[in-house]
């Protein structure tokens, strides 16, 4: 009985520790949904990739078009009762911005920001608001939407052209301005 009691508050701390954790994932989940498609800006606006700011619009309005009309038409019903499950708004908002920085500028700059976006997916289903299948279809969406509407980044200060010297030699030229 002693030891039932001296592990009681143990269970409680680990139980509000558990909630706090939960709540903590869950606003993970609503502020990078954001914070994912603003990053994709930054770096495009860094860039002075007016281009690129442009399309990251359009895969964001056009993705959030697809699952908003999506969610309507199927009528799926949450893991918690609510109505409007399929797909994952948080998720395929998340991963238009990573699906963007990968398209546009590479996997260096969309491996992170894939990490990210799958963190959000994981706090939706952990929050009981979407099944399994509600992420990964949101995260399909936007990275079809994405791959459909980005382009891949250009330099315009990085030149790379085939060069002739002289009579029997052929280089590459790679020329950067400042």
């Amino acid at each position: 009985m002693k030891k039932l009691l001296l592990a009681l508050p143990l269970l409680f701390s680990v139980n509000a520790n558990a909630e706090s954790i939960h709540s903590d994932l869950r606003t993970y989940g609503d502020v990078a949904q954001v914070a994912i498609p603003l990053t994709g800006f930054f770096v495009a606006w860094m860039k002075d990739d007016t281009e690129g700011m442009w399309q990251l619009g359009k895969t964001v309005v056009y993705t959030q078009a697809i699952t908003e009309a999506t969610k309507y038409v199927t009528d799926v019903t949450r893991p918690c009762g609510g109505e409007r499950s399929f797909p994952s708004g948080h998720t395929s908002a998340a991963f238009s911005g990573a699906a963007f920085l990968d398209h546009r500028y590479g996997f260096k700059y969309g491996l992170p920001a894939y990490i990210a976006a799958t963190g959000v997916a994981y706090s939706r289903v952990k929050a009981n608001k979407h099944w399994n299948t509600d992420v990964i279809a949101g995260a399909c969406l936007a990275y079809t939407v994405s791959y459909f509407v980005t382009s891949r980044y250009r330099d315009p200060n990085l030149t790379i052209a085939p060069v002739l010297i002289g009579k029997d030699a052929q280089g590459i030229k790679i020329s950067y301005t400042f």
